[in-house]
């Protein structure tokens, strides 16, 4: 049995008179793929940004590893190899795909301007060394031949695939994905989905995805949770999910693609 990665203890979190997150706890395997779902307003989004540092919870804990991470800043939480995507991609427009990769890893030496006088061959060498890198995680992906396009020319799928690239740019421990599939052709959505499933099982990497359309959630994704009113409604297999009745009546009988 896999061990606990991310634990979520009763958290509470409003804004003003809405409550988003309403004594949610929810536990995240290591090595996992775990699907989020619900109606809109459920509290998914806000869930996200509490774990990951982009909000403050107004009570409750969080845990990484056994380590209390509650209000740990989220380029702290960088550091420590938990990453975000969002549901509207955030690449640098002007940027070609590998500068876009480039400038992922943190504490790099030319960004000091002392250093850069002094030690240009360390500096040289430290970019050929992050250049290796980018090119290998653009191959892993599948996507070298994008390596010198501007990153504001890629297509919605194309930039949901730079994103999962920048995180094996610091080698991720766990990625939260916000709607990778949102607005994707079908055949760029297989490969995204193969790349998740890629990154998890041979890279080890722990995800946990919101997503829309529960085809793609039931391929991937093994648990399924269900938050209904900020809070966990229901947590099972996929099949266990679409079989339950609580869940049929609060999100799959509204919409959801099936």
């Amino acid at each position: 049995m896999s061990e606990i990665l991310v634990k979520v203890e009763n958290v509470i979190k409003t804004f003003g008179g809405l409550v988003a997150l309403d004594g949610c706890s929810l536990d995240i395997k290591d090595k996992s793929i775990t699907g989020i779902i619900g109606p809109n307003g459920s509290g998914k989004t806000t869930l996200f940004n509490v774990i990951t540092g982009n909000l403050k919870p107004d009570s409750g804990n969080i845990f990484y590893n056994g380590i209390e991470i509650t209000n740990t800043e989220s380029h702290e939480l960088f550091h420590l190899g938990i990453l975000r995507t969002f549901q509207i991609a955030h690449e640098f427009t002007n940027m070609t795909v590998i500068e876009n990769l480039m400038v992922v890893p943190g504490n790099q030496r030319g960004e000091k301007l002392l250093y850069s006088l002094i030690n240009s061959q360390k500096i040289k060498k430290e970019d050929k060394a992050i250049k290796e890198k980018a090119i290998d995680v653009l191959q892993f992906l599948k996507i070298e031949h994008l390596k010198n396009e501007r990153a504001g020319n890629l297509s919605g799928g194309q930039k949901k695939l730079l994103e999962l690239a920048r995180t094996m740019m610091v080698d991720a421990k766990i990625v939260f994905l916000d709607e990778v599939g949102a607005g994707v052709n079908k055949t760029l959505l297989k490969d995204i989905s193969e790349s998740i499933l890629k990154l998890n099982q041979d890279k080890g990497y722990t995800f946990c995805m919101i997503e829309h359309d529960f085809n793609f959630i039931s391929e991937l994704c093994d648990p399924v949770i269900v938050l209904a009113e900020g809070s966990v409604l229901f947590k099972g297999t996929a099949k266990e999910v679409k079989m339950n009745e609580e869940v049929i009546e609060s999100y799959l009988g509204k919409g959801v693609k099936k």
